[in-house]
């Protein structure tokens, strides 16, 4: 994605940031950096510190957790729009599963200082996103 427009058009799609105004997805859109991922690139590797937050512009991938015997089981897949990595936004722990393109992958990227800094400027940024992140958890939650 080259322009700015172009991002925040895309950000209206992505769940997370829906609550947000136009306004703020502009903020959050000079902050993106794009990547691009070839099939079977890893993305994010369980276990270790991440850069931050994903979504996904084009492509697919699949979420892998490693179980105590050292076996993977596949346990999400993301395409366009959707994301990963939000627990990465809002500390440096270990990552909790890997991601891995499964065919060539675009996202768009956002570290955890450019979120932080974003959300001390706008409080109400903050309690937007903080919601869809408590939401999803418990979707995850109900799933176990």
């Amino acid at each position: 994605m080259t322009n700015i427009k172009e991002i925040v058009n895309f950000l209206q799609n992505v769940t997370l940031f829906q609550g947000l105004k136009t306004n703020q997805k502009e903020n959050l859109a000079h902050r993106f950096v794009e990547r691009t991922y070839k099939p079977g690139e890893k993305i994010v590797t369980q276990g270790l510190g991440g850069e931050g937050f994903f979504i996904i512009v084009t492509g697919h991938a699949d979420a892998f957790r490693m179980k105590a015997d050292g076996t993977d089981i596949k346990v999400n897949s993301f395409g366009p729009t959707e994301y990963f990595g939000e627990l990465a936004l809002l500390d440096d722990g270990p990552r909790t599963a890997s991601v891995i393109a499964s065919e060539t992958t675009r996202c768009l990227v956002l570290t955890r200082w450019d979120f932080l800094g974003l959300l001390k400027e706008d409080a109400d940024m903050a309690i937007a996103i903080l919601e869809e992140v408590a939401r999803r958890f418990r979707i995850v939650l109900d799933t176990m």
